[in-house]
Formats: structure tokens, sequence, C-alpha cells
């Protein structure tokens, strides 16, 4: 006869164990000492064994297990018998697929797939993510299980992070999470990825493309620099950024080793460019003049441009915005030009003046997307990219009302020139 809870509750401890049966192989050991225990009774193979379902204490203990828990329990490990699965060989792996899961944090996967896929990555990227994990999604998701993670988990970061006016960067969390998901699915740690359906429910911002100048506008810019007052490294990395077209960082993290005054020429390597591929800049007469002026100054330094705080580094993202701010042309009333808009300055005045935009587009290290066609270009487009820099540099010279003498007479007035 099926076991009730009056009859649980009423049993009470004699000299020594007996059982109080429930059916299907289930019963209540009631032991000496009061302890009330759930055993459920199987076959495999011919042989018997018993499974330790737990125990009967009160309802307030949080190790109860009640009548009701009891036979459900009882239920599940006679399906597993049909398997021929021993329950408590289930109930270990359970354990162990718990710990490990507990060990598998989404911050322990994050960390590992951030050391396996960082060489790949430009210094910049890395302190980005680190960063960014760090502060905006670690707090919320890093101690979890990377199973238990889901996607309102996710998606409540991504608003947290695009409410404060960081749109770009919700859009760059989604994706690195997920390509963490993917990395824990390829490793055989997560089923799969949450973060895949959240695609699109951050609306994009309308993206706000670096403003070019003007004919007059750059004269205006030149005129500016040529009585700029503050730091010489300054002005001539604005100067140089607008001669060659290298992008910001590419410039800020320049080495003298890079350079090689003979040849004319600027060898970027792959790990410092956007599509990580050493990327090889001519220089204009005037570029050379620059950077032996620049090596009187800080030609005893690794970098070219170093910190003021740190020399060991390189100046920060915000120095050359800045000098453009106190010039009148970034910030609140200017025209909103930025040390990025040097690029588009040159590529729209190239073009206007008949330049192939396939040399102007490899000028500015623009991926090609036909690899074939990229190698026949790398070699193709030297010498005419030679020609479009000392074009390009002398046009400037000609907006700004100089000419490249004079730029060089300045340069032979000092008194130390690297050979």
């Amino acid at each position: 006869m099926p076991l009730t809870n009056t009859a649980i509750q009423n049993a009470k401890p004699s000299g020594k164990p007996y059982k109080l049966s429930d059916g299907n192989g289930l019963w209540l050991e009631v032991r000496s000492s009061g302890v009330k225990l759930w055993r459920y009774r199987y076959r495999i193979g011919g042989k018997e064994n018993v499974f330790a379902i737990g125990e009967f204490c009160n309802g307030k203990h949080p190790a109860h297990i009640s009548l009701e828990a009891a036979r459900r329990a009882r239920d599940e490990a006679r399906e597993l018998v049909r398997k021929g699965i021993h329950p408590s060989h289930n109930r270990q792996a359970k354990v162990r697929d718990q710990v490990r899961s507990n060990g598998n944090t989404f911050k322990a996967i994050a960390e590992e797939w951030i050391a396996r896929k960082s060489p790949n990555w430009v210094p910049k990227t890395k302190d980005q993510i680190v960063h960014v994990f760090k502060t905006d999604v670690f707090p919320s998701i890093g101690s979890l299980p990377i199973t238990a993670v889901t996607p309102p988990d996710i998606l409540k970061i991504l608003n947290s992070v695009n409410e404060r006016g960081a749109n770009t960067f919700a859009h760059l969390i989604r994706q690195w999470v997920s390509a963490v998901f993917r990395f824990a699915i390829a490793t055989l740690r997560a089923d799969n990825d949450p973060a895949a359906p959240l695609q699109g429910a951050i609306i994009r911002n309308k993206t706000k493309h670096c403003r070019a100048l003007s004919r007059d506008e750059l004269k205006e810019l030149l005129n500016a620099l040529h009585t700029y007052g503050g730091e010489p490294g300054t002005l001539f990395a604005l100067q140089l950024i607008l001669l060659t077209f290298a992008r910001t960082i590419e410039l800020r993290a320049a080495k003298w080793e890079e350079f090689d005054f003979k040849k004319a020429e600027w060898r970027v390597p792959a790990q410092r460019m956007k599509m990580r591929e050493e990327h090889v800049i001519p220089l204009s007469r005037q570029a050379v003049a620059i950077l032996r002026a620049l090596y009187v100054i800080n030609g005893h330094r690794e970098y070219l441009f170093p910190n003021r705080r740190d020399p060991k580094r390189y100046i920060t993202a915000t120095t050359l915005n800045r000098a453009l701010e106190r010039m009148g042309f970034l910030g609140q009333g200017s025209i909103g030009f930025s040390a990025h808009g040097f690029r588009a300055t040159a590529s729209t005045m190239l073009n206007e003046s008949g330049f192939r935009s396939d040399v102007i587009e490899k000028q500015l290290a623009h991926q090609e997307r036909n690899k074939v066609r990229a190698s026949y270009n790398h070699a193709s487009y030297m010498d005419e990219r030679r020609v479009m820099m000392q074009v390009w540099a002398d046009m400037i010279d000609e907006i700004s009302g100089e000419t490249s003498n004079n730029t060089l007479a300045f340069v032979q007035s000092l008194t130390y020139q690297p050979a």
C-alpha cells in the first residue's frame, strides 16, 4: 500500500532500522536514531542495487525530500534503469558537470578567448576589449557559468551602454560577446550563442564620415599651423598626417626604426596596421625635411612622438585633436574638423586632381578585396604613389603660399641631420 505523509510523520524509531514500502522499488528506511531515508531498489544486469535518494526531515530543512519529491526521483531513476544507466552514476556525472560549469564562467572563457586571439590584434584593440569587458560586461555576467548566460542578460548590458550614448560600443560588445560564445562552442563548453539573436536589437546610429577640408579651409589651417604656439612635436605630427595620409594611431605609435631617410620610405609594421599588412609610405621631400627636424628634437627616443609624462609611451589619441581645438577647427562653433579628416581631405583633392582612385586607395591603406589584384597593386602602384605624394606635398606648399625650398631651408639651418 502506498505511503502517506501522515504515515511517514507518525513513523517512530525502534530498536533497529525498519522499512516502509511505497511501491515500484521505493521505500523509506527509518533508523533507530530517528533519521528517515528514501531508498530505491533496482536491478541492472541481474544484479540488485540500491540508490540513495535523500532524507525525509522537516519541511523547513533545505535537504528535505518530501514524499512527492521522492516519487519523482524514483520515476526518473526508473527511466535511467530502463536505459541501463545506474542512477548513482548519473548523479555523479551531473555533479562533475556542475563543478566544471562553475569553473567555466563567462569571465574565465572570455579571458581565455582574449589570450588566444590577441596576438593577432593591434594593441589598441586588445586594450579596448579588455577595458570594455572589465567595466561593462564582467560586472553583470562575468561570474555566471557560461551556459547560464541568457539573451536578456546580454541585452541588459547593451541597453545600458547604448543609453549612456556609446552606441558604437554597444554593437561592438554584442559582437565580442558573441565571439566568446562561439569560442566556447568550439571548445565544447557551450551549446549555443545567446548574443546571436540580439543582432539588430540596438539601432545603429547614422555614421558620420570625417569631414574633408575645402581648399580655402586647408589654406586657413596651414596658416594656423605656421603660427601654432604649442608643442613642436604636435605641430610636426599634424603636418606629417597631412603629408602621409597615415591614420592617427599609425603616426602616434611610429618608431624611428621604421623610417629610411635614404630611400625616403616609412614602413609601418603589419601588427600596427588596421588590415594587418605592412604598409610602405613613400615620403616627399617635405615629409623627409620635417622628419629630419623632428629627429633633432626626439631622435634619442624610441617613438617619434613620446608622451611628455612618460617618454616610453607615445602621445595620446586626444593630443592632435586638442591642438585642432586650440586653433579653432574642432569643438563647439567650429567646422568640426578632426585629425582623421586629413585623410579625407587628401583623398578628395587628389581624386579631383585626376589621380587614379586605386592609387589613392592604396596610399590610404584601404583593403583590396580581390587578393590577386591586391598583390599586383602592391608592386605596380609604388612608382605612381611616389609621384603622387610629391605632387601632393607641392600642392600643399602652393596652397599655403610657400615653397618646399623654404621648408628645406629651415631644416638645413638645424645643427644636426641624420645620414
